[in-house]
């Protein structure tokens, strides 16, 4: 439902920023006015009542989004975004996500990677995901060794703690 009503969003994005590298530099900007949206529990329903009026929620989102030195073009986003109430369901980092096709990968490992591996996963991810993927790592010790990656709803387990585990659940 959400890439339904992304899906136009998206468009026009890639229509005014014309190309995956300058939509994947203002999906950065809109990915760290996303993390103080989301950090604020007050800011989150805001953008969720229907009754604030626009104009009050603009003033707060241009405040927020001069704070943050964002450029012209991602106030502009988020304003549109604002006076559609697309804030809070509909994630602009998420339509950015869709009009450059790629997926977010929430990767935890039981150690750093470092660059290579984390361009091996990468790949291996782009390959099983069918589209271009981002990653967010985190080091997890408690996995032993190994690592879980997560796009949406589908976990891929490569740690030793998810094959103990099977192996137990196979034992039982």
């Amino acid at each position: 439902m959400i890439r339904r009503f992304a899906r136009p969003y998206a468009r026009a994005i890639m229509d005014v920023v014309g190309s995956s590298e300058k939509a994947s530099a203002l999906r950065t900007e809109l990915t760290r006015f996303d993390e103080v949206r989301k950090s604020s529990t007050e800011l989150q329903e805001l953008y969720a009542n229907p009754g604030i009026e626009y104009a009050q929620k603009s003033k707060i989102t241009h405040t927020i989004a001069h704070r943050l030195g964002l450029s012209e073009m991602a106030v502009k986003i988020l304003d549109v975004l604002t006076r559609n109430h697309r804030m809070n369901g509909l994630g602009p980092v998420e339509m950015i996500r869709t009009a450059t096709d790629t997926v977010a990968a929430d990767v935890r490992s039981a150690k750093p990677l470092n660059d290579q591996e984390q361009a091996e996963l990468r790949r291996t991810l782009e390959k099983k995901a069918g589209r271009k993927v981002e990653l967010t790592i985190k080091t997890d010790p408690e996995l032993i060794g190994g690592l879980v990656a997560k796009i949406g709803s589908e976990v891929f387990d490569a740690s030793v703690t998810g094959k103990i585990d099977r192996f137990r659940e196979s034992l039982g």
